[in-house]
């Protein structure tokens, strides 16, 4: 019996003691997290996939993985041979898990999650579901309390203070806005759950989650007090007493739930209910008059402010210049030494950590070989992974965390000779990201609207990617932000409108299952264009300093203007980084930024 077999053998025992039907585990934590520290790694845990998103539901007799196409080819290597199945979403003869559930649970029987993780839009579809079969509900078991006997607790990294002046605006003038739109909603108190709100609202930063600055914790907001819910010892009194100057008390992270539970009937609430989890929402008197919206500070915080934005373009600077550094030891070193997709993640890191207020990745290391850059969410293991050599494209996705930012960058390097379809499908993504980069329009666009400007040229070409085009980038913050996204699969409500200072990717791709992928992304801010009787237009300024490999390029597919596009972009590359280099790394900028 393999290691999984026998720990789903354990969750089926203790659902069996619970009287439960079936268990749904999300990729989840109490603050719908997207990294999840290791105390919420469950479904990891349980099944053995270690993709960053998926869905396990347990029955008696059953064991299904849910996940999208981004992870179809991971999961079926990892879930080979354990009994658990793979669910491929957004295949039409696969339903979703709660479709899933609906049609395969019965009257009397009940579903059982762990509410304190469950979002609550997750909770109330799979209530519909389970009313549908006449199933009840159970929200209140974690029951890998009970089977996972080495559990971690709850982090317990040291908070720490971002100050001036790459903290550009102060904790009380961010509260001060966020007290500001509380008032807009007639709201006396307000709850936040998500840990990258919390971190920029009170101007911290911590080390619990991987690859984002971030601390576990909760914070309820008053109109002229705030409480900040951690883990004991995680604060130190010099912290906090500067936190008490303006007007923030720190209590334990377990007394979130009772502050909720205790709020008076004529105290108004506002809470976001797509970022908090059911577990949190019915802690509340029902009684308790709320407003759900979504969090001000989301809004607040993606929109950079100009000194905010001036620190980002010198980290978007050193972060080029450590790739020149990296590029030029990968360039030298290829066809030389053993290189492999490992050793790139440990090169470029090395090449980042040289740099001044550098930090951490942003994210695990992208470095796809061929094949393996045609799965956008590959990460090569020491068990698995490609040596580079040969003929082909190489794939890197990664990102730095500075203290006065955060980057984000793919290239598509030739390794050899490209051949003629590579060169193809790598400028028919680059005339895509062009288009974009290039793009005016009025503010407060939604932004899912803008996605097929880019998508233009590849589905002129005859081809698509199923990923989104763009996603919000934070301040030293999770990689990852809304509310802002490039996708015409999303919704394209009133918070996704395009506003000034907003840091979103522009990264389309074609992927050629088991063949190659291309991916070129640079990170782009909103800045104001043109004001006219017609209105307020935006266009995109590049933040993101690196060349763009022009060996990849099949010209006759270039227009003149977008030829004309490269070459300022790499004037303007070599102008920002050739006083950060020297030796080999300029050279490497000086031949990688010529004009075509």
């Amino acid at each position: 019996m393999s290691s999984t077999d026998a720990r789903i053998a354990q969750l089926r025992q203790a659902m069996s003691r619970r009287g439960l039907s079936a268990y749904v585990v999300p990729s989840s934590d109490p603050h719908l997290s997207e990294y999840l520290p290791a105390r919420w790694q469950g479904r990891r845990w349980l099944s053995g996939f270690t993709g960053s998103v998926g869905t396990l539901v347990v029955t008696p007799g059953f064991a299904g993985l849910w996940v999208d196409s981004r992870y179809w080819v991971q999961a079926e290597a990892q879930l080979a041979g354990t009994g658990v199945q793979l669910m491929k979403i957004a295949l039409a003869t696969t339903p979703g898990h709660v479709d899933w559930l609906a049609a395969n649970t019965k009257a009397g029987d009940v579903i059982g999650v762990d509410g304190q993780v469950l979002g609550l839009g997750a909770f109330r579809a799979l209530s519909a579901a389970a009313a549908a079969s006449g199933a009840a509900l159970e929200i209140r078991e974690d029951l890998l309390d009970e089977v996972w006997p080495d559990r971690a607790g709850l982090p317990d990294a040291r908070i720490y203070e971002h100050v001036a002046p790459d903290a550009c605006v102060s904790r009380a003038d961010k509260l001060a806005q966020v007290r500001e739109a509380m008032r807009a909603h007639g709201a006396d108190v307000h709850f936040i759950s998500t840990l990258d709100d919390i971190a920029w609202l009170f101007n911290l930063r911590g080390a619990d989650v991987d690859y984002n600055p971030v601390f576990v914790g909760h914070a309820l907001i008053g109109l002229d007090h705030a409480t900040l819910f951690v883990a004991d010892g995680k604060v130190d009194d010099a912290l906090r007493a500067v936190l008490a100057a303006d007007g923030v008390e720190v209590a334990g992270y377990a007394q979130a739930a009772d502050a909720l539970a205790s709020l008076e009937l004529d105290q108004k609430l506002l809470i976001d209910p797509a970022r908090v989890t059911c577990g949190v929402f019915h802690a509340m008197d029902p009684a308790v008059p709320r407003v759900e919206a979504i969090n001000p500070s989301t809004l607040l915080k993606s929109r950079k402010t100009d000194a905010e934005l001036a620190n980002v373009r010198q980290a978007m600077a050193q972060d080029g210049a450590a790739l020149c550094e990296f590029f030029a030891w990968f360039e030298g070193a290829l066809g030389k030494d053993a290189i492999t997709e490992l050793t790139i993640d440990e090169q470029i890191t090395a090449a980042r950590a040289r740099r001044p207020a550098y930090v951490c990745p942003s994210f695990a290391t992208i470095a796809g070989f061929n094949a393996n850059g045609a799965m956008p969410h590959y990460r090569a293991t020491p068990e698995s992974h490609a040596v580079i050599e040969g003929d082909g494209l190489l794939l890197i996705d990664s990102g730095g965390q500075y203290l006065g930012g955060t980057t984000d960058i793919t290239r598509v390097v030739a390794v050899g000779t490209p051949s003629a379809d590579q060169k193809v499908d790598f400028t028919l993504v680059l005339k895509g990201m062009i288009a974009l980069s290039r793009a005016s329009f009025p503010r407060g666009t939604p932004s899912p609207m803008l996605d097929a400007i880019a998508r233009a040229p590849i589905w002129e070409g005859g081809a698509e990617y199923g990923h989104g085009t763009g996603h919000g980038v934070g301040y030293f913050l999770n990689v990852h932000e809304g509310p802002q996204v490039i996708s015409y699969r999303a919704m394209p409500g009133p918070h996704t409108a395009m506003e000034p200072g907003m840091i979103t990717s522009n990264e389309p791709g074609i992927y050629r299952p088991g063949r190659w992928g291309v991916r070129i992304e640079n990170l782009v801010a909103n800045r104001s264009w043109l004001t006219s009787e017609l209105g307020e237009f935006l266009c995109f300024e590049t933040l993101t300093m690196c060349p763009i490999d022009t060996r990849c390029i099949e010209p006759s597919l270039m227009r003149e203007d977008e030829i004309d596009w490269l070459n300022d972009y790499h004037k303007t590359v070599f102008e920002r980084l050739s006083p950060l280099v020297d030796g080999e790394a300029l050279a490497w900028l000086t031949l990688r930024c010529a004009a075509i």
